[in-house]
């Protein structure tokens, strides 16, 4: 009786004391996930609303959520998925059945392959409302502002091969598209760009939008000079241009990078960061990294 009284007791302490460390600490915390070769990053604001952009090429994504949520918050305010591709989107059948999501930003462009497919699926069948944006569009979650400088409507409906107003064509949830063709075999022309700003701190997500789009886009936005930059395509040797970095001028990038047959990341990109003297990390050394930041600086942390 005595032991089980103790047990109980270290229990509702450990809860106790678990529940008070998550409580707001008027900080943006920034976690890039180790999840093998692929992008997963979760973001907890300074209060206490949660963003994940993509999820990882399989389930290890809940592992740094586990991590990184407060253990009774079964809830993720907004998913955003940079473009459909299955190091991108696989992670996020397993989240949409382990927690409530209330919104998903996702690419009007589909991805033809069974596992996107389903995704879909399970996103109209839990009737998960469905955000398109483009170029000029902006959300916030409390004092964090996102901005979308990439793709713009206009580009997007130039490169699919069917209508953005063809429902015919597509699956929808609401009066949002879910997947439509493209006549652009590259689905990483459509990652989309994800600046993130906290007070004067911002952090730039490009998706797989590598050097091969990357003029188009220099074309179209005005980048912003960065903080943290997560590397483009886990640091492919077409991951940035020079152009590119000597507009963006990232003090910290992040290469989210795993075993892999292509060398990632390569020669080339670390050529690039290394000529110009900017720190990196990775998530295959590092596993997850965790940036805290009070709206000025920011701390990283190992998780």
């Amino acid at each position: 009786m005595k032991k089980s009284y103790l047990l109980g007791s270290f229990i509702v302490i450990t809860l106790f004391f678990s529940f008070f460390l998550s409580l707001p600490d008027s900080k943006l915390h920034l976690v890039f996930c180790d999840v093998g070769q692929g992008d997963a990053a979760y973001v907890r604001t300074p209060s206490n609303q949660d963003l994940l952009i993509d999820a990882g090429p399989n389930d290890k994504v809940l592992d740094c959520l586990g991590k990184n949520m407060p253990f009774y918050d079964r809830t993720i305010d907004v998913v955003l998925l940079s473009h459909p591709e299955k190091d991108h989107y696989s992670g996020l059948l397993s989240v949409i059945d382990r927690y409530t999501v209330k919104y998903i930003v996702i690419p009007a462009v589909t991805n033809e392959d069974q596992g996107y497919q389903k995704l879909l699926e399970k996103i109209k069948e839990k009737k998960i409302p469905v955000k398109n944006l483009y170029s000029g569009d902006k959300f916030f979650l409390g004092k964090v502002e996102l901005d979308i400088l990439w793709p713009g409507k206009e580009w997007v409906a130039d490169n699919l091969s069917t209508s953005l107003s063809d429902s015919s064509t597509s699956l929808r949830t609401g009066l949002k598209v879910l997947g439509l063709a493209t006549k652009n075999t590259d689905l990483n022309y459509f990652s989309q760009y994800l600046q993130l700003r906290y007070g004067s701190f911002d952090a730039l997500f490009p998706g797989d939008g590598d050097s091969r789009i990357q003029p188009e886009v220099m074309e179209e936005v005005s980048l912003p000079d960065v903080d943290i930059l997560k590397f483009p395509h886990h640091g492919s040797k077409y991951g940035v241009t020079d152009a590119f970095m000597d507009k963006v001028k990232p003090e910290l990038t992040v290469i989210s990078v795993g075993k892999n047959p292509w060398g990632h990341p390569t020669k080339e990109a670390l050529d690039i960061l290394q000529n110009r003297s900017i720190k990196y990390l990775r998530t295959d050394q590092r596993g997850n990294i965790e940036v805290v930041s009070d709206g000025t600086g920011y701390n990283i942390n190992n998780k």
